[in-house]
This record gives C-alpha cells, sequence and structure tokens, in this order.
C-alpha cells in the first residue's frame, strides 16, 4: 500500500502546482487578438534596433532610426519606404571600439538614438557611432534624405553605449539631453546645448547612477498669474539617497528645470539653478520595493494646469510579474516644487550621511524656482543676479521630502504578466460629447494593450499582438489625427491603427467592447468609428460606461449540435467564451451543473466524468460576463446528448463526426462543437489556449491519478493483465433501423516487451469498458479532437501519456 500512498501524495502535488498555475490577473484585456499579417511592416534584412521614431506629418513620412540607417516611410503605410540613408561606422573608428573592449559586431555599430525635428525640412540625427557619438542634419526634399556633412560632436546629446536609457527634447534651437558623458557611462548629466549650455553637478546627491526615461516642455508661463518661466521635465531612476539600507535601491524620480535658466554669476556657473527632482510615488498592491519607472507620455491639455503624465513602472524585483501605470498632475509636480519641504544630509557617524526634512529657513528668493514676479520685485531678471545664499542651498539641497502622488491615489492598472514596458496615449471625443483617455501600453511579449477608465473603473479593451514572435516593444508613437499607432522593437517596425471595428460584427459585440472609438450604426448594421459618423447621427449608440445592450437585436438562437453518449465514458464539451472576462455557466436541461465528483468546469468547456444513461439530455453552455454591476448572458454552445447506438467503425457517420487514422490505427474523432463567429477571434489568443489547455490537464490528471491508483490497486490485488480501450467512434442514433451497435476496440499490454494488440469487437468486450474522450479546442485553431486517454505506451502494464501534444 505504500506505493498507492505514495502515488497519491505525487498526484496531489502536480495537481496543487497546476491548479496554482491559475490565479487571474490583476487587470485582464476584454479580448485577445492574436498575430495578424494584415497589419503593417517594416524591416529590411541585416537590420536591427528600430528604436527611434520621428513623426512628421507635414512631410507625409515616419522617419525611423534603427541600426546604421534612417528610413523615410510612408506615415500612412509604414511598409512603403520612400527614402533611406545609412552611416555606417568606418573599419577605424570600429577598430579603435575593439580595442578599448566592446564588442565589435553588436555595440561597435552606430545606433541612431536621437531624431529631432529643427525647422520644416530639416532634422537633427545622432548616433552612438561605435562608442565615439557624432550628430548630424538631415534634410527631406523631393521625397529624399540626405545627410547635410555638418557633423559635430555627439558627447553629452547621445549616449556612448547603444544600450543605455537615454532621453532628449528639441525646444526651438536647443537640444536638452539626459545621457552619459563619457565612455564608461560613469558621469551621467542633463544638458542644454545652446549658445549658452548648462549642465548638471557631477555630485551624487544630484544624479546617482541614473536611468533616463522620458523628457518633455511644459509652457506654464502662460497665463501664469506669477510671471512664472516654462518648464522641462525629466522622469528617471536612480539609487536613493534617502533610503538608509544595507544595499542600494533604485527609487523613481521626476526633476525639472527652467527654460530661461542662465545658471549661477559665481556659485554653479553653467550650471542649473533651477534643478529640482522629487520621488514618484506608485504602490503596488503587494509589499515589494519602490517600482521604478519605464516610460512616460504627457497628454497635453489647452490649460497645462490639466495636463498629465502617464507613466509605466515594473517591478524592481526580477521575481515579480506585477507593473502598473499611474498617472501624475502637472498641477500636482509643480505643487512638490514651489511649495514642498526640502530634504538636506546630515551627519550621523563620521562617514555616514542620513537625509532628512529640513526644518531651517529656505533663503528667498525660493532655491530652484524660476525667475518669476517675486524675483523681479527684488532686482534680479535673471537667474546669474540670484544670491549666493540660495544657490548654494540648491548646490546641496536639490531632492524634495514630499513625493508626488498619483492623481488617482494609487496606480490606475496594475497588470500580472508580461511586463509593461512603454506608454501612449490619446484623448478620444464620443458620442455622448465627453473625451475619453485611451492608453496603448507596449509589453516585454510584443503586445498593445488598449485601456480606459470609466468613472475609476479601469477597463482593458483588447490586446493586441504586434509581433509573431515575443519581441519586446522598444518605442511607441500615436498619431491621432490619423488614428494610426507605429511600435518598434529589435526585430521591425508595426503600424496598427488605434481601432478595428468593424472586428465587432454584431451590435452586441459593438457595445459591449466599450471602445471609445467605435459606435453601433442601425441604418447601415454595422460597428463603424465614431470619427466617420461625426457629427452623430441619432441612429448610432454607444454605451460606454454602462455596457448596455438593451436596444441590440435579440441574437439568432444556437443550433443544437447532437452528441453521442456512450456509457462509462469521459465526455468533454467545448465552449468558447465570448470574453476573457466572462465565466461558463452550464445547464442541463434547467438544472444549472457545478464543479463536482461528476462534473469538472473549466475556461473552456465541461468534462463529464464516468458518463451514465441519465446524463443525457440536453446541454447548454453560457457565456456570463458582469459589465459594471450588469449581467449579460450570451448561449454561445448547446449539446443534445444521446445514447449510444450507432454504427461500428468505419461506417458513416453522423454530419460533424469524422474519423481518421493515425499511423498506428489508433481510431481518433474529430467532433463538431460550435463555429466561432469569427475564425480569427480573439478568443484564440496563445496565453489563452494554454490556460485551457492547463485545465484540461488539471481535469484529466485528476482522472489519469484516480484511474491510475486504480489499476495499482487492482495490480496489488493480484490481477494479471490491465485492458485499455481505444475510444470507439461516437454516433448519434440512427434514424434508420437495422444498424450495428457501435464497435469496441481495446488495447491488451501483457508485459513490457509485448506488442500492443487491438482487440475488435469480436473479443466480446461490452462498451461499458472505461474510455477517456476529449472534444476542446487545444491548438486554439477553431478544430475539435477526441483524443483518447489511451495513447499510451507499455510500462509494466500502467498506462502513461505518450504524446504530450495531445494535453
Amino acid at each position: 500500500m505504500s506505493l498507492l500512498k505514495a502515488l497519491s501524495i505525487v498526484c496531489g502535488l502536480m495537481l496543487h502546482v497546476s491548479l496554482g498555475a491559475l490565479n487571474t490577473h490583476y487587470c485582464a484585456p476584454r479580448k485577445t487578438v492574436p498575430y495578424q499579417n494584415e497589419l503593417k511592416m517594416f524591416r529590411e534584412e541585416g537590420i536591427s534596433n528600430y528604436s527611434t521614431m520621428l513623426m512628421r506629418d507635414d512631410l507625409g513620412v515616419l522617419l525611423l532610426g534603427a541600426r546604421e540607417a534612417i528610413y523615410a516611410l510612408d506615415i500612412d503605410d509604414i511598409s512603403v519606404r520612400k527614402s533611406v540613408v545609412y552611416q555606417r561606422v568606418t573599419e577605424e573608428k570600429q577598430r579603435e571600439c575593439t580595442y578599448k573592449g566592446k564588442h565589435a559586431e553588436v555595440e561597435c555599430r552606430n545606433y541612431i538614438r536621437t531624431l529631432h525635428r529643427v525647422n520644416d525640412t530639416a532634422m537633427y540625427v545622432c548616433g552612438t557611432n561605435a562608442f565615439s557619438p557624432t550628430c548630424d542634419y538631415m534634410t527631406f526634399v523631393s521625397g529624399q534624405l540626405k545627410l547635410q556633412g555638418k557633423q559635430e560632436e555627439g558627447k553629452g546629446k547621445c549616449p556612448f553605449d547603444p544600450f543605455q536609457r537615454y532621453s532628449s527634447l528639441m525646444v526651438g534651437n536647443d537640444l536638452y539631453s539626459a545621457t552619459s558623458i563619457n565612455f564608461l557611462g560613469s558621469e551621467p548629466v542633463v544638458l542644454r546645448s545652446s549658445n549658452l549650455a548648462l549642465r548638471t553637478e557631477f555630485k551624487s546627491s544630484w544624479l546617482s547612477e541614473p536611468n533616463f526615461v522620458y523628457m518633455d516642455f511644459v509652457g506654464e508661463s502662460f497665463d501664469s498669474s506669477d510671471g512664472d518661466d516654462d518648464k522641462v521635465y525629466l522622469f528617471f531612476s536612480e539609487n536613493a539617497m534617502e533610503y538608509d539600507f544595507y544595499s542600494k535601491v533604485t527609487v523613481s524620480r521626476v526633476a525639472r528645470v527652467c527654460k530661461g535658466d542662465m545658471g549661477g554669476q559665481r556659485t554653479l556657473q553653467r550650471k542649473w539653478t533651477s534643478f529640482l527632482k522629487a520621488r514618484l510615488d506608485c504602490s503596488l498592491p503587494e509589499p515589494s520595493l519602490p517600482p521604478i519607472v519605464q516610460d512616460v507620455f504627457l497628454l497635453k491639455h489647452e490649460d497645462w494646469r490639466k495636463s498629465v503624465f502617464y507613466a509605466v513602472f515594473k517591478p524592481q524585483s526580477s521575481l515579480s510579474q506585477v507593473s502598473a501605470v499611474c498617472a501624475y498632475s502637472v498641477s500636482d509636480i509643480r505643487n512638490v516644487f514651489n511649495e514642498g519641504k526640502f530634504k538636506t544630509p546630515v551627519a550621523v557617524e563620521t562617514s555616514h550621511v542620513k537625509w532628512v526634512m529640513y526644518t531651517g529657513e529656505v533663503p528667498v528668493p525660493r532655491p530652484g524656482a524660476c525667475v518669476n514676479d517675486v524675483a523681479r520685485k527684488m532686482g534680479m531678471n535673471r537667474s546669474l543676479d540670484l544670491p549666493d545664499k540660495t544657490l548654494q542651498f540648491i548646490r546641496d539641497r536639490p531632492l524634495m521630502d514630499e513625493a508626488v502622488p498619483p492623481l488617482t491615489g494609487g496606480p490606475l492598472l496594475v497588470k500580472r504578466g508580461a511586463l509593461l514596458t512603454r506608454i501612449v496615449v490619446d484623448s478620444v471625443l464620443a458620442l455622448d460629447g465627453q473625451r475619453y483617455t485611451v492608453m496603448f501600453i507596449g509589453t516585454e511579449n510584443g503586445f498593445v494593450q488598449k485601456a480606459v477608465n470609466y468613472a475609476g473603473e479601469m477597463f482593458i479593451i483588447e490586446e493586441i499582438q504586434l509581433f509573431e514572435n515575443p519581441e519586446p516593444i522598444s518605442i511607441l508613437r500615436l498619431s491621432s489625427t490619423k488614428g494610426l499607432l507605429y511600435a518598434g522593437s529589435d526585430f521591425g517596425a508595426v503600424q496598427m491603427p488605434v481601432s478595428n471595428c468593424s472586428r465587432y460584427d454584431t451590435c452586441v459585440d459593438c457595445i459591449l467592447a466599450r471602445d471609445p472609438y467605435c459606435a453601433w450604426d442601425f441604418s447601415t448594421g454595422r460597428c463603424s468609428s465614431v470619427h466617420s459618423l461625426t457629427p452623430a447621427p441619432i441612429t448610432a449608440m454607444q454605451s460606454l460606461k454602462e455596457g448596455d445592450v438593451s436596444r441590440c437585436p435579440q441574437p439568432d438562437p444556437v443550433a443544437a449540435v447532437d452528441f453521442t453518449l456512450v456509457p462509462q465514458n469521459n465526455i468533454q464539451l467545448s465552449c468558447q467564451l465570448h470574453s476573457n472576462l466572462a465565466q461558463l455557466v452550464w445547464r442541463l436541461s434547467d438544472q444549472t451543473l457545478h464543479s463536482n465528483h461528476k462534473y469538472y468546469i473549466y475556461s473552456g468547456g465541461l468534462l463529464i466524468l464516468g458518463a451514465s444513461e441519465s446524463d443525457a439530455g440536453l446541454y447548454t453552455c453560457d457565456s456570463v460576463e458582469q459589465i459594471n454591476g450588469r449581467t449579460y448572458n450570451r448561449t454561445v454552445a448547446v449539446y443534445r446528448l444521446q445514447l449510444c447506438s450507432g454504427p461500428r467503425v468505419g461506417d458513416s457517420t453522423t454530419p460533424g463526426t469524422e474519423v481518421t487514422n493515425s499511423s498506428d490505427s489508433s481510431p481518433r474523432v474529430i467532433t463538431a462543437a460550435p463555429r466561432p463567429e469569427d475564425p480569427s477571434s480573439p478568443e484564440t489568443h496563445s496565453d489563452t489556449g494554454r490556460v485551457t489547455r492547463l485545465e484540461v490537464a488539471v481535469g484529466l490528471l485528476s482522472v489519469f491519478c484516480l484511474t491510475l491508483m486504480g489499476v495499482i490497486f487492482g495490480i496489488w490485488s493480484g490481477g494479471r493483465w490491465a485492458c485499455f480501450r481505444f475510444a470507439p467512434v461516437l454516433q448519434s442514433p440512427s434514424e434508420s433501423e437495422g444498424k450495428r451497435q457501435p464497435a469496441c476496440e481495446y488495447m491488451h499490454i501483457q508485459n513490457r516487451t509485448s506488442e500492443v494488440k487491438l482487440l475488435g469487437p469480436e473479443s466480446g468486450r461490452p462498451c461499458t469498458a472505461n474510455n477517456n474522450h476529449t472534444a476542446v479546442d487545444f491548438k486554439g485553431n477553431g478544430e475539435h479532437h477526441f483524443t483518447p486517454m489511451a495513447n499510451i505506451s507499455s510500462l509494466d502494464g500502467l498506462g502513461y501519456i505518450n504524446d504530450e501534444s495531445e494535453i
């Protein structure tokens, strides 16, 4: 009995581990759209790292920077290349780079990292140039790109290391950049390249091993009540100085500088006098180290005070798979810098410094502030006029004590699974006259999540697979005017529409998608773009917050599929969820079924264990989804199970049932299942398929364990041989008389070396021997296979699954 006990423990552990993998996500996409070749893509053989983009709507091109190449692509169809220039590294530069210990074919190349608009025809471009960054001007005239040959030193404007995060921004003719200024990457700098160049101090209190992420401009001087200056905001992560731990802790920051900053007269000469930084607060639901900012997007408003930064965060620990999106108001950031308290270093021990809140007197004008009306009244019209007391204070205390809180008090979105990498945000005008913020978030496995917040409810409309192979999305750009999204990765660049309303082919699908870009048009009977309906006709409908489908016409009833029940078989009925957020509800006649010793319900269907005559009847599968307090019930599949009374193997079969024979002559049955409404339905996404297969495996594993323990118990009790029966052909009851009963075939395993024999109906075995049938779409392609559990090899009379692909 010890063997039986050990086996039960092993099976129990396997089931526990399998079930543990079925945990739900924090925020799951409602639909999943698998990779489709119809998306516009661009790549060139031998070129990689498509990670820099510049949209030029005025020129009708998307400029795409890659390794040693810059492309001008048609902005409406990026698969069309209009022009290209190559910036390859010279052999001499590559040799010098290699001598310094860098990889010749990887690092010692020219990666285009900077692309900025200068004027109507000219752009500014910089590349790493084999760890010797250089910049040049480039024009696009008469459909052709051309480098001007005016190469400039790129140190401080472009990183040396092609894989180091970096950010830059062109404001007028001034280039603001955040990168490292030396070969080793040990001297970080925030630099303004202009007639009056300014940079940060080389002090760890200013920048401590930073990882720069994003930079943008906010015109705060417009309609300013205190005569304030415009600002440039910078987002990055760095080693925290304020946390007293044994090891380094990384935190996320936002910093700002004033556009009119000219540096100090004696203190902070040619240095920023307005550099301030504060920690970004974005608390995850799980206890963890502070998450790390990965990308930021500024959604600008006509009133700059209402502009919002949207930031993507990933966990600091590689063990966590939870990432988040937090939003920050420009007004809240401004308040922290203008009114918040400072942190100051305090010597605690001989060689230890602790950062605490500064409680002393703050000089006037306020340290770190732009020159405003207060300073002007004191006779200070430039930063050069600021007193040394103010400048010395900010030189030693650039960090604010208070963190910037998220706009909503916490994360807008929390996602478990593939980490989020990039973000862009659009403001969409819906039929109700309101504007809704739609976020497009790239992931490390090549998907884009499309999410919107409805009155505090975070809703992921869909996730779309952009690349056939899992490729981290390294850049996202959005053209709101054209309704197009552009994504870049190491593999290539992809263009996709912000919405594909034609994907929703019924009124119910269109409304439940709750997509601000889409509305159901009753006049045409189609789901159409809201933009094409403007001004909105009375025949169009949206229900974004409620998801109310009451005005939609009733769908056609689902036709029942006849299905043959063979007593003592394990029968599986497949059912396709209409949404990732829905759950299956099975009914036998009017009785709701629940998972127990008889039934196993999972996201892909129903498993009936050891079917008996009493299990015959009408099975209905409903996909039930909760939407903002409303319950939407949709019948997806109907099966009519009838007792086994059909022809033997090889006879004609009922419609929807097909018999095939594998090379080992073991019969396999492919049964009919409800046809998906859309062959390219998002529900066939690989992740969902993996969960379905896992759930099926859990159910079958439990049956297998119980069966296996029963077999062992039978052998233990003196049994000499085991009989495993292959799947008979499942037939619907024949309408004609005199047809024979279905044949039962058995496999007899005598010992380890004996051959496997199929015993036909002549063996006299009754139809009540145990069978295990499956009828689920394991491969996510719309085909539904019956797979016999008896697809096994011999192992001392015990059955084991030989082909894992069958599970």
